[in-house]
């Protein structure tokens, strides 16, 4: 079956062109700075949003009109998968991620579960190897039924501890199937409402147990995959224990996970937390734990996390700059998650939406090029930190300044004389670089 049935391959046309279902900027095979745009760039969709999203809000039943909802069930599940790989061919992305219960629903026990798990992965292996798509991540949803209330690994229920660790068993082996390249820990409900009736010492010591516990399982079965985990500062719980990329390093460290896991940084997430997204990922950068991210961005006038589509050229511009600087993504990738409008039913949306947003990382991704080519922000930092080069300055970096000797040199140098940070000028200067791409 067709479900995309007045849509062509999606191609490069250019800047020049007028044509909505082409790129203009994102060039698959284009050299950037060595490497192709579909190297650096590594695209991804998302299952949940663009396969089983509906539309629907608080206030309105789902308005997208999609050919496999004519069914329900498993007879569902097996049209999604097909068009995920129709979807895939024809948007030109090597990638897909997923959580385990968006391929497959649940049954009335674990076991009729994992056997409606098993018929689908069967169908999304056989279409990877007719295809050549890959899985970026795979992941498993310990937040959506009802049995996570209180959470995950998080819980204090020590039977649901129980069967998230089954669930989570599962969801490692089928990544290891379908030859996942990363795998995604997201704690949805990992946090709490109150600490009247919660001991936090022992949620967070537990969590890291099942953690622990995934490590061994992965080493036991040889499943290679980057591990990480994905900060979110709220929504659903109030305190959400992976906040943002400290937080979540500062977890990892302290329980002795921090060599197996890396970042998966949501630009929307890291709204939610009061950062940028470039904020993030240096943070994770500058301490070797950036793994991959996903794409959207929020609405800055809404405190929720809106997962639109990206559009924003100065924060993609922004996003890759740190993604070169840090040497590129390694295994991981650019996953959209994000969807489109509750007004954009139709399903050429899914189509505008993704090229819209691919568009704009390839956009950002040459002018970030340009800007480390140029060295534009480079001098500017050099420059700016230049007293730490010489005299007083070079002691301090090299360690050889101690609290007796920067007292000297303060009581001898009366004329402290700062400059200005000329950040509207920056801004101007950025501005002028992503628009001469």
């Amino acid at each position: 079956m067709t479900y995309f049935k007045n849509i062509d391959k999606i191609a490069f046309e250019g800047k020049g062109s007028d044509n909505p279902l082409a790129f203009k900027h994102y060039n698959p095979q284009e050299v950037v700075l060595g490497k192709t745009m579909e190297e650096h760039l590594r695209f991804a969709i998302a299952y949940w949003h663009t396969f089983t999203g509906a539309g629907s809000d608080p206030f309105g039943v789902g308005t997208a009109v999609r050919a496999w909802d004519s069914a329900s069930g498993m007879d569902q599940a097996k049209m999604r998968v097909e068009a995920n790989f129709e979807f895939l061919s024809k948007i030109g992305v090597p990638y897909y991620c997923f959580h385990d219960r968006d391929i497959a629903p649940e049954g009335s026990t674990l076991a009729e579960t994992n056997k409606n798990l098993d018929v689908i992965v069967d169908l999304l292996e056989q279409g990877m190897k007719d295809t050549g798509a890959k899985l970026l991540w795979n992941t498993a949803n310990m937040f959506t039924n009802p049995r996570f209330v209180h959470g995950a690994g998080t819980t204090s229920n020590a039977d649901v501890f129980a069967y998230a660790g089954a669930q989570l068993k599962k969801s490692l082996e089928v990544g290891k199937r379908l030859g996942a390249e990363n795998y995604v820990f997201w704690g949805g409900r990992e946090g709490y409402e109150s600490l009247l009736n919660t001991d936090m010492a022992l949620e967070l010591d537990n969590l890291a147990r099942l953690l622990h516990m995934a490590v061994a399982y992965a080493k036991e079965i040889n499943f290679g995959a980057q591990f990480l985990i994905e900060p979110k500062p709220k929504e659903p719980t109030k305190h959400q224990y992976d906040f943002d990329a400290a937080t979540t390093i500062s977890f990892l460290q302290k329980y002795g996970l921090k060599d197996r896991f890396k970042l998966n940084l949501e630009a929307n997430h890291a709204t939610l937390a009061g950062h940028t997204f470039e904020h993030e990922i240096r943070v994770a950068a500058i301490n070797g734990m950036l793994g991959s991210l996903d794409a959207n961005q929020g609405d800055l006038l809404l405190g929720w996390d809106t997962d639109e589509f990206p559009t924003d050229i100065v924060s993609t511009t922004l996003t890759m700059f740190e993604v070169l600087k840090a040497g590129g993504i390694g295994k991981g990738g650019v996953n959209f998650d994000a969807k489109v409008r509750r007004g954009s039913f139709e399903d050429v949306d899914l189509f505008l939406a993704h090229i819209a947003g691919m568009d704009t990382y390839a956009w950002g991704l040459k002018a970030a090029a340009k800007l480390i080519e140029e060295r534009v922000l480079d001098n500017i930092v050099e420059n700016r930190y230049r007293s730490f080069k010489e005299g007083i300055g070079a002691e301090i970096v090299s360690g050889k300044a101690t609290l007796a000797s920067l007292e000297q040199y303060a009581l001898n140098n009366n004329a402290i004389k700062n400059e200005s940070g000329r950040v509207e000028r920056i801004r101007l200067q950025l501005n002028e670089v992503i628009f001469s791409v």
